[in-house]
């Protein structure tokens, strides 16, 4: 079974200071972009491929559409709980990973078994906060 990888799209668009408070749609839209290489790349360091990844949105990013190698899902509210959600639902029996800076939220998926780490490990060096 593929590694589960949940990333938290408002926490990691907000890692990168580049103008994604102008247009929230379209920063998600890049995130899901970057994170196609890593379903058949992996993560280096982290996670061999293949890997499922999986991006929670939230606010105006609620309508970016899946993508090869990436399923988008909404947060009908939170979207700390939506993640929290999928960890319960989705990540028992196999190795998961979510992607946030977001110090509850790690402690709460923490709490359910997954693994943490943040916004470096899907830009890539340069790019994003810890």
């Amino acid at each position: 079974m593929d590694a589960l990888v949940i990333v938290d799209a408002a926490n990691v668009v907000g890692s990168v200071p580049d103008g994604w408070w102008r247009d929230r749609h379209g920063a998600a839209e890049r995130l899901r972009d970057a994170l196609a290489a890593h379903a058949t790349d992996g993560l280096p360091g982290l996670l061999a491929p293949p890997l499922e990844l999986v991006l929670v949105v939230e606010g105006a990013a609620r309508g970016v559409e899946s993508a090869e190698g990436v399923r988008v899902v909404p947060a009908d509210g939170s979207g700390d709980d939506r993640i929290v959600q999928l960890v319960a639902d989705e990540g028992g029996g196999r190795d998961c990973l979510v992607v946030t800076a977001d110090r509850g939220l790690r402690e709460r998926v923490q709490a359910l078994g997954a693994r943490v780490t943040g916004p470096r490990a899907v830009w890539g060096p340069g790019r994003g906060g810890a």
